[in-house]
C-alpha cells in the first residue's frame, strides 16, 4: 500500500552525510553503520523505497502501474530477503538482532516477527497490516501509529493493540501520536518544529523498545 505521503518531504541527498557504507550482505545492498565489533544489530526498513534491488518506481506512474510494482514487490518477499540479512550477520558474529519498519517496512516487519530470527520488532506508521500477522507474532512487538494517518488509520491501530494485548506471550506497545499522518516518523520537514518533535518523539520510543530487548 502506497500513498502521497510515501513520496513527500524526499531526504536531500548529501555525499557528506553519514558515517558507515554501503556493502553487500544476503544478497542486498545494505547501509551499514555503528560499532562493528559489537555483537548486536538493528535491521531498518526505512520506508516504502528499501529491498526492491534497485527496480524504483515514480509517484507519477499510474494506478495500475504501481499497483502491479507493489504486487511484484510484496512484504513477504521483503522477510524472506531479511531474513537471508539476518543470517548472514549471525554467521559474522551477530547474536541478537532487532527490527524495525516504517510504512511498508512495518508491513515487511510484522511479518518477521512470526519467526525467533529477531528478538523485537518496532512498526511504525505502516501501511495495512492484517490481524492474523499480528497474532501471530512471536516477540517483544511496538506499534506506533498516527492520529490522522489514511493508510493506517488510528482504529486499526487500536485493534492491533488489543489483539496483542490478548497474547500473554508477547511484550507489547502501542502508541497513537496526536495531530500526525502517514509517514510522520521518517518523512518530515526539519524546518517545522512540530512534526520535528513528534518524530524525535517516536525515534526515543523505538530504541528505548529496542535497547529493552535487543540484549
Amino acid at each position: 500500500m502506497s500513498g502521497a505521503e510515501c513520496c513527500a518531504n524526499p531526504p536531500a541527498m548529501n555525499s557528506g552525510f553519514g558515517k558507515g557504507s554501503v556493502e553487500e550482505i544476503g544478497g542486498l545492498k545494505s547501509y551499514i553503520t555503528g560499532d562493528r565489533s559489537s555483537n548486536r544489530a538493528i535491521l531498518l526498513a526505512s520506508d516504502a523505497f528499501d529491498f526492491f534491488f534497485g527496480d524504483c518506481i515514480y509517484s507519477t506512474s499510474p494506478p495500475e502501474v504501481r499497483a502491479n510494482w507493489l504486487n511484484n514487490h510484496s512484504p513477504e518477499k521483503g522477510c524472506e530477503n531479511a531474513r537471508k540479512i539476518i543470517s548472514e550477520l549471525k554467521s559474522k558474529g551477530v547474536c541478537s538482532v532487532g527490527a524495525a519498519g516504517f510504512c511498508w517496512g512495518g508491513m515487511m516487519v510484522v511479518k518477521l516477527a512470526k519467526y525467533n530470527d529477531i528478538k523485537a520488532a518496532v512498526i511504525l506508521h505502516p501501511g495495512r497490516l492484517t490481524d492474523n500477522d499480528v497474532k501471530e507474532v512471536k516477540v517483544p512487538t511496538a506499534i506506533l501509529g498516527g492520529e490522522l494517518d489514511q493508510l493506517c488509520p488510528q482504529e486499526e491501530v487500536k485493534r492491533y493493540g488489543e489483539i496483542l494485548s490478548e497474547n500473554q506471550d508477547v511484550e507489547s506497545f502501542v502508541k497513537i501520536f496526536k495531530g500526525v499522518g502517514h509517514g510522520w516518523a521518517s518523512r518530515y520537514s526539519e524546518d517545522d518544529e512540530s512534526a520535528a518533535r513528534s518524530a524525535e518523539e517516536a525515534h526515543t520510543d523505538m530504541l528505548n523498545w529496542l535497547t529493552k530487548y535487543v540484549t
